[in-house]
């Protein structure tokens, strides 16, 4: 499947963390005769954000640039209601010309990220869902003594979630019964923003790491949840407590009786290009990630 595995420790009961690394896009259908590209979205997207953007093409090797075209603001009532597909444009005013450049069917895009610093403590970029996840845990493991553990833990990077969790699913099948536990580590979509009620969702940002304990693919333990908050309490560590919406990759694992048991990070505007986020919640979820495979 394409997942990176690492363990550390020995004995049991097996701990499993799991955060991804694709992230959402758009893959090639067709080639146009003027040179442009028609897409199909990779993973849950809004296009209209994606209008008027940079855009990179994934070749295999090094990316071409181009640009998601903007869609024709004056299309008439019945377009409107049904927007037209996204399309790119690399520069090119020919198919032959494109595909000159490497370009094929099935190849994938995606925007040019870039990391920027807002006021404070707070930034934002393309992909935090879930690059911040997979840093944390390398935060984490950089910090963990392996020799001090005290069962197995292993570390998956896994792909694939935006479509349908399968790189977390061939690891779920590769270990069966063995887990005791698993904790997904991804991004908590937060209700903190100027532009949505607080009623659902709402962990602030800079407030600490967050125990998902309630979203759309599971439903984690009271007790789990309780034994998470006692540690954070007692290592001094942020942690609250939510309910959100999306899936996780640990949800995967309940087909063998695994608990999941999902520890992420507070995001404004998911899976927009101006994903953003609060250092400080980074810190406290990898501090959090390296308390649970030490201390539970």
């Amino acid at each position: 499947a394409g997942n990176l595995w690492l363990t550390l420790g020995k004995g049991e009961p097996t701990v499993v963390f799991v955060a991804h690394l694709d992230e959402i896009g758009f893959r090639i259908t067709a080639i146009r005769d003027d040179g442009s590209l028609d897409l199909t979205p990779v993973g849950g997207l809004f296009p209209s954000l994606w209008e008027a953007k940079p855009a990179l093409v994934h070749t295999g090797g090094t990316p071409v640039p181009g640009v998601f075209m903007p869609r024709d603001s004056g299309a008439g009532a019945e377009q409107k209601r049904t927007p037209p597909f996204l399309l790119a444009d690399v520069g090119t005013t020919s198919r032959q010309a494109t595909e000159a450049l490497g370009i094929s069917v099935g190849h994938t895009l995606t925007m040019p990220k870039q990391f920027v610093r807002l006021a404070g403590s707070r930034a934002t970029g393309r992909s935090f869902d879930d690059r911040v996840g997979s840093a944390a845990q390398v935060l984490a493991v950089k910090r963990i003594k392996p020799d001090l553990l005290k069962h197995t833990v292993i570390f998956l990077w896994s792909t694939r979630e935006e479509i349908g969790l399968e790189g977390a699913r061939a690891a779920a099948n590769a270990l069966g019964l063995r887990p005791a536990r698993v904790h997904a580590i991804d991004t908590f979509v937060s209700a903190d923003s100027p532009l949505e009620p607080t009623s659902f969702g709402l962990a602030p940002l800079g407030h600490g790491a967050v125990a998902r304990a309630l979203d759309n693919s599971s439903v984690t333990p009271a007790p789990l949840v309780d034994s998470l908050v006692a540690l954070a309490r007692a290592r001094r560590i942020p942690l609250q407590v939510g309910t959100t919406n999306g899936g996780n990759d640990g949800s995967v694992f309940g087909a063998y009786g695994v608990p999941d048991v999902p520890i992420g990070w507070p995001l404004r505007y998911s899976h927009s290009p101006a994903e953003t986020i609060d250092l400080r919640d980074v810190a406290s979820l990898a501090a959090m990630i390296q308390a649970v495979a030490e201390g539970w």
